[in-house]
């Protein structure tokens, strides 16, 4: 049985998987807080399953399940407990899903009413430190709901829980965001970056981010889109629908870098919800 702090101990694995020295991530570790004495297990621990991966061919460390809708029939529609959600899209390299009808049209609006009095610039996560920052690249106006806040944010959680096939409480909770003219968030990975000192702490609160549900609750005018450089795709921005994505590690591999086209016309509301490995606590 493992002595070491399973977070700390991922966090290790990934990072000695892509090449970091144990010097680097012992000194990573140690300044984002952790106490030696379980730096000092986890990196013993990290060395040794790498060392017999090594010798045995064991497969990456990195490999994960993650969660994502039954298509195996190619339906048209899956069951998501309390409504059929129907499948627009699917591509197989990224993991992307576009549904449709996942939300009414008064779920959507009765979300920009509640999360209105408290939007507010957007942040984003700094991976120096594990804290929030207001940064340039992300332009909106945004605000988080805990998870389970209230009904209505409960019963959509619970519905994409089911639609996705990954349990309700290793969901973040809803972040809402608003995309006024021009506003955009430049292309970003979800995951945290491993070789970031703020990681390990992050990890604390439910491991890594392993997907993602953008949901529109209103459509702009023109402008808007959810897009993904790597492979040229392009998903409107339509109310009531919404983009899965999943990504089974936290590398560029997963061609998972995606970002908020500029609205050009209107207004964009979205609802975003991010998936965690184990409970988001």
């Amino acid at each position: 049985m493992s002595n070491a702090n399973p977070d700390l101990l991922k966090w290790l694995n990934e990072c000695l998987a892509r090449g970091h020295s144990a010097e680097s991530l012992t000194k990573s570790a140690l300044s984002s807080g952790w106490h030696p004495d379980l730096v000092r297990t986890a990196i013993a621990e990290a060395l040794g399953h790498q060392l017999v991966a090594h010798r045995a061919g064991a497969p990456s460390v990195n490999s994960v399940r993650i969660p994502g809708p039954d298509l195996t029939q190619s339906p048209t529609y899956v069951d998501a407990g309390d409504r059929q959600v129907e499948v627009w899209t699917v591509m197989k390299h990224p993991r992307v899903v576009v549904f449709g009808s996942v939300l009414s049209d008064e779920e959507c609006d009765g979300l920009i009413e509640l999360a209105q009095p408290k939007l507010a610039r957007s942040l984003t996560v700094d991976n120096q430190t594990g804290g929030d920052e207001v940064n340039s690249a992300r332009t909106s106006d945004g605000m988080f709901f805990n998870r389970g806040e209230n009904l209505l944010c409960e019963r959509i959680e619970r519905r994409l829980a089911a639609m996705v096939r990954w349990p309700y409480e290793n969901g973040e909770g809803l972040q809402v965001l608003r995309y006024r003219h021009g506003a955009q968030y430049v292309p970003h990975y979800d995951y945290f970056d491993p070789a970031q000192p703020g990681t390990p702490r992050i990890l604390q609160r439910g491991g890594q981010r392993v997907g993602t549900i953008v949901m529109y609750l209103r459509t702009p005018e023109r402008g808007g889109a959810t897009i993904f450089p790597d492979v040229g795709l392009e998903v409107a921005p339509i109310k009531g629908s919404a983009v899965f994505f999943s990504y089974d590690r936290p590398h560029p591999d997963t061609k998972t870098l995606h970002g908020g086209a500029p609205v050009t016309l209107g207004e964009k509301y979205v609802a975003t919800k991010w998936m965690r490995e184990g409970e988001f606590v």
